[in-house]
């Protein structure tokens, strides 16, 4: 490929979604893998998640990785959307790299955090994001590359395998499983549990799949049921198949024993919070 072609990239719609995940989740989640592994992990305090110093350490940890280790040789744009109370890090980037800032308005004070995060992001999106790239990645700032990704994470439509359930059954994986809810998926059936820290394609994809994602939200709160964005977020591949997966390589929490499936961390997920 031609590293003058224009390629990429959003990095971090997740500024915010992964602070609004609901802290019962994390929490279940958590316990859950400390079965699994038998690994000690430390349950994340509430306060630590809004916690601004978490998002500022987190970010530049990103960002200075993402610049060595993210999409080399390629140009590449880091989109970054702020609620105006995290600090941004001056960081000096290598060429080809390019950053782009936008706040986050607000529609409604009452209005859901991730929906009103989506909503933020797909105006951008069709005003002048979806002119300016050809595929999207969108990121959790609490991740730290590791090693090279490349051209091979690239698709049409991309979704990251948990490495948390990556080797468990689909009925023990988290699904929503409340039948009321839109992001509902029936015991028995399912593929993969995807993780919320990654996923991508090109800007049609990404706008399809907020508007499912944006559409099921609502449905579930008007039928006053508190979902996750991240069960959303599966319901939507269960129902429209990734063009691409990347393995637990591509997202693993070095908290766990690093099993010998996984030969190379290209990114690292950290779970425990500062």
């Amino acid at each position: 490929m031609n590293s003058k072609r224009k390629m990429q990239l959003l990095i971090l719609l997740s500024l915010l979604l992964i602070l609004t995940e609901h802290h019962f989740s994390i929490k279940n989640h958590l316990q859950k893998m400390y079965a699994c592994w038998n690994d000690q992990v430390e349950e994340p305090q509430l306060s630590a998640w809004f916690n601004s110093k978490f998002v500022d350490h987190f970010m530049k940890k990103f960002l200075q990785s993402a610049d060595k280790h993210f999409m080399v040789g390629f140009n590449v744009i880091f989109y970054i959307f702020f609620d105006g109370k995290t600090k941004l890090p001056y960081i000096k980037m290598s060429p080809l790299r390019t950053f782009k800032v936008f706040p986050l308005f607000n529609e409604s004070t009452d209005q859901d955090m991730s929906i009103r995060t989506m909503k933020n992001f797909n105006t951008h999106l069709v005003d002048k994001i979806q002119y300016e790239v050809d595929f999207l990645f969108i990121m959790a700032v609490n991740q730290i590359f590791k090693n090279d990704f490349g051209v091979e994470a690239l698709g049409k439509s991309v979704a990251q395998l948990h490495a948390w359930w990556y080797f468990k059954t689909i009925n023990e994986f988290p699904y929503e499983r409340r039948h009321k809810s839109a992001a509902f998926i029936p015991f028995e059936q399912g593929d993969f549990y995807y993780h919320k820290a990654i996923f991508g394609g090109t800007p049609h994809e990404i706008l399809v799949f907020f508007t499912q994602c944006i559409k099921g939200i609502k449905s579930d709160t008007r039928r006053k049921i508190n979902s996750r964005y991240e069960s959303h977020l599966n319901k939507y591949f269960f129902v429209n198949k990734p063009t691409k997966l990347l393995s637990p390589e591509y997202n693993w929490d070095l908290k766990f024993k690093t099993p010998p499936q996984i030969k190379h961390v290209n990114i690292a997920w950290q779970s425990e919070i500062i």
